[in-house]
């Protein structure tokens, strides 16, 4: 049985916007409209998204000025020469303060678009229409946009909230299992950091998940994002609390780029983090081995990478000097104090992380 559409929103104080989750919503022109302004229209989507999704687009919104910027898939091609090409689209179609982008496809192109939008005449609206489980969960909610540099993952963008997120869940039937792999490493996340319960949950349906039950993945995608909601709520631009969201992303990042920015997907060096994470927490007391164990034969159930690309201690420290949560030269790590409670530190023994950055990445 298909499960019936659902509806959150993120409540910012004087802004808020909807998150529509369900089956068949990139067809449902009344959704959509509602939370669009009235000029033109440019879809960002790339080569694997474009050819399945955006006929339906264009189906639902036929009679709207829609042009279109269809760029390459990949990790690799989240750069400022990308955005050059959206800006030139942008420019291409005469897009307004009064038009929008509409970010069609996974995280690649919502951080792209969403960069764009927040750049192009200093601010226009964007809708996010995310493919892949996890722009669903993660990336698609609480405004983060970015490119990545040669340096780093995502060290150039800016804060720009969507007008709407619409989560279709019919484009997950198509997503190769790799992928659908890599989004589960979010939503593990979430259940870590932040709800034991939903920990336990994953824990019992993560058969059903990988089999692409619809109402195993309703559940998975609602409960991501209201977790997500009510953090980004208290804290919109990451000074504080929103920081939980990144646990694992530090790890993450430096295999990132220490691997070249594709040969491991974003939630697979996700995944990887969320070890780390735990292992670092047990070496300084918090957790106890039995919970490292569980995290880790969670993320191998999900199919998920449990053993580290060995980069080598030294690049690692480099590569993890550069993460955004840095201050004064400390690197702050998204630790977990037990499971289903995470904390933002500073203050931990630095022997303990590099014991686990020798054991597993040395």
């Amino acid at each position: 049985m298909t499960p019936a559409p659902r509806t959150l929103s993120i409540d910012l104080g004087d802004r808020r916007y909807p998150i529509h989750i369900g089956a068949g919503l990139l067809g449902d022109r009344a959704r959509l409209e509602a939370s669009l302004p009235a000029g033109p229209l440019l879809v960002v989507s790339n080569t694997t998204v474009a050819p399945r999704y955006l006929p339906a687009l264009r189906t639902a919104l036929a009679g709207r000025v829609l042009a279109e910027c269809v760029l390459p898939d990949g990790e690799r091609h989240k750069t400022l020469a990308t955005l050059a090409s959206v800006y030139d689209a942008l420019a291409a179609a005469r897009i307004a303060r009064d038009g929008a982008i509409l970010a069609l496809g996974g995280g690649v192109v919502g951080d792209i678009a969403g960069f764009a939008a927040a750049t192009w005449q200093r601010g226009i609206a964007v809708a996010q229409l995310p493919t892949t489980l996890l722009a669903q969960v993660d990336s698609s909610v609480g405004g983060k946009t970015a490119v990545n540099h040669p340096a780093g993952k995502n060290l150039i963008g800016a804060f720009h909230q969507p007008s709407v997120v619409v989560a279709d869940l019919d484009t997950l039937a198509t997503l190769p299992d790799r992928e659908l792999r890599a989004g589960l490493a979010e939503v593990i996340k979430y259940g870590l950091v932040r709800d034991a319960s939903f920990l336990d949950w994953l824990e019992r349906s993560l058969e059903r998940l990988l089999a692409r039950d619809a109402a195993a993945l309703a559940e998975a995608v609602e409960r991501s994002c209201r977790i997500k909601a009510e953090i980004v709520a208290l804290d919109e631009r990451e000074s504080g609390p929103r920081a939980l969201l990144n646990l694992g992303h530090t790890f993450g990042h430096a295999i990132e780029a220490a691997t070249g920015f594709g040969e491991w997907l974003h939630g697979e060096a996700v995944a990887m983090g969320l070890v780390l994470a735990a292992a670092t927490s047990e070496r300084l007391g918090w957790l106890a081995a039995a919970d490292t164990a569980r995290v880790r034969e969670l993320v191998r159930r999900a199919g998920l990478p449990v053993a580290a690309p060995r980069i080598g201690v030294t690049r690692a420290r480099e590569l993890m000097a550069l993460d955004k949560k840095v201050r004064a030269g400390q690197v702050r790590l998204v630790l977990l104090r037990r499971l289903g409670e995470g904390v933002v530190s500073a203050d931990y023994d630095r022997g303990a992380l590099e014991s686990v950055l020798a054991a597993e990445l040395g």
